[in-house]
């Protein structure tokens, strides 16, 4: 955790908030807005309560709060203001950025007010969809830059993945297919569920059979649903693991456990651009994205 800076560089404030750093600064100097500290070498950086502003700014900004206005405004009365515009509102711009401030400030209200708000004109397909994917491919960008801390990720994560699987649990007695089972699944040491979350979410809604088991699991506990009679369609999301070096190793074994088997292997994600050049079981299929998955199911 360590390794994750926690003071921001006006480039970090402008990948997270979208305004660009020349913007920045003109708001700073001109409207005595941000106030960055300077180090013992006189480089100027901004703290989490810098950002935090930012992100409030800009939600006002953009719905009709001049930055003169902003600027005459005392910081409790910038927070209260986009506090109260994120709740009344309900568009996906809007929400994406009340989300970043609710991930920056760890405000479950204010995350579960913007989600209760976005209810009110979409359904939780259309959310996800239209919301919390470009929200969380956001998120992916602001890891590359290393301006995320854990905790944040963390934090935001969980909340979505609440929403998951209590909409997820309002259909779980609508189920109507039950001639295959989807067992779903995550590698050994990947941790990254939302993708797979979301996925058992539509195979339940679309009325089948699943088993979801979540985090690191090893291959070798698929042994046990080979076992029976019933027909199964194990679903492994790949993002992180394995490792490019191992993952021509992992998807060997994976032939190994399906081979003379009448069930299926789906394998989703980032890394099965590494294998595409394998030859694999014709039970093994594989696909770039979830939604690429959904397109067939």
């Amino acid at each position: 955790m360590n390794n994750i800076k926690q003071d921001f560089t006006i480039k970090d404030l402008e990948n997270i908030s979208g305004i660009k750093a020349h913007t920045i600064r003109i708001w700073e100097k001109r409207y005595n807005l941000l106030e960055p500290k300077r180090t013992e070498t006189n480089i100027r950086y901004y703290t989490p309560e810098n950002l935090t502003k930012l992100l409030n700014i800009v939600l006002l900004n953009k719905n009709n709060f001049k930055i003169s206005k902003i600027a005459a405004m005392s910081e409790d009365e910038i927070t209260s203001q986009s506090r109260e515009l994120a709740f009344s509102i309900a568009t996906n711009d809007e929400a994406i950025n009340a989300f970043k401030v609710s991930m920056f400030q760890f405000d479950k209200i204010l995350f579960n007010n913007t989600y209760h708000k976005l209810l009110h004109k979409k359904t939780f397909r259309e959310i996800f969809k239209d919301v919390f994917i470009p929200f969380l491919d956001h998120i992916g960008l602001l890891w590359q830059t290393e301006t995320l801390l854990p905790a944040h990720e963390h934090f935001i994560s969980n909340l979505i993945a609440q929403k998951i699987q209590l909409n997820t649990e309002k259909l779980q007695y609508s189920i109507s297919n039950t001639n295959k089972t989807y067992v779903l699944f995550l590698p050994e040491n990947e941790i990254h569920e939302l993708g797979l979350l979301y996925l058992n979410y539509e195979l339940v809604l679309r009325g089948f059979h699943t088993i979801y088991l979540g985090q690191s699991l090893p291959l070798n506990n698929l042994n046990y649903f080979l076992e029976g009679d019933r027909e199964i369609c194990f679903i492994a999301s790949l993002t992180i693991q394995p490792y490019d070096d191992k993952v021509e190793d992992y998807f060997s074994e994976i032939d190994e456990v399906m081979h003379n088997t009448n069930n299926q292997f789906i394998a989703v994600g980032r890394k099965i651009a590494k294998i595409k050049h394998l030859e694999l079981n014709d039970s093994i299929k594989l696909y770039d994205s979830i939604p690429d998955l959904l397109k067939v199911l």
